[in-house]
């Protein structure tokens, strides 16, 4: 009696062995968004937000597969993952993408991403190009593919998933969060702190200096 052959074990790779980013200036844009993202959706359980992060569409093919430097996957709980295997997620592929230029990339390159994002579901794609002039381009779905959103439209964007609003202007480029305010660093928020936290000791000094409990205002 023959027997059935075993299945053949298919590894999925966590690692595509390409660098996460080109220089500082790249790194620095995945970053911003990427942790705004998360902090703006920390308090939503179905939002997941990863950077660098492999995606594997189809189960079964390890070869078909990319790293994002920025996604976020709306009706998928947080935590742990070693890669994004869309068969695991519920069918659910990530539903915005960011790619941050840099000069390792090429346009072809950057046209067979979009093309795969687009196959495999995503909503929404941009392309952030941090350098000056600084700019966004960006892919909305209708229909079956992706479709370019008009550069004067672009100038002044709400994502409809991430609600982020991009407003590109005389060569700079600024993105604000659902909240109206400007995505920053965590540097940036880290001094913004550090000053409200200066400024309400001051307070209270002059409170105390005037007789007044400041734990009692």
């Amino acid at each position: 009696m023959t027997s059935a052959p075993k299945p053949t074990l298919i590894h999925y790779p966590d690692c595509d062995g390409e660098p996460m980013a080109d220089n500082t200036l790249q790194f620095d844009w995945i970053a911003l968004l990427k942790w705004n993202a998360e902090a703006y959706f920390r308090d939503d359980p179905a939002v997941f937000v990863a950077g660098d992060h492999l995606i594997y569409p189809v189960e079964g093919d390890a070869d078909a597969r990319q790293a994002p430097d920025v996604y976020a996957a709306f009706g998928r709980p947080k935590g742990y993952r070693g890669s994004y295997r869309v068969w695991e997620e519920g069918g659910v592929f990530p539903q915005v993408i960011f790619e941050v230029w840099s000069p390792h990339n090429r346009q072809q390159r950057m046209e067979d991403k979009r093309a795969f994002y687009e196959r495999f579901g995503a909503e929404e794609y941009y392309i952030v190009y941090p350098d000056f002039p600084m700019f966004v381009e960006g892919w909305r779905r209708a229909g079956s593919g992706l479709v370019r959103i008009p550069e004067e439209e672009m100038a002044d964007f709400v994502s409809p998933r991430l609600r982020f609003r991009f407003l590109s202007k005389k060569g700079q480029l600024a993105v604000f969060g659902p909240d109206g305010r400007e995505l920053k660093k965590p540097d940036e928020i880290a001094r913004d702190r550090d000053e409200a936290e200066r400024k309400a000791a001051e307070l209270a000094d002059k409170l105390r200096q005037l007789g007044v409990d400041p734990d009692a205002v």
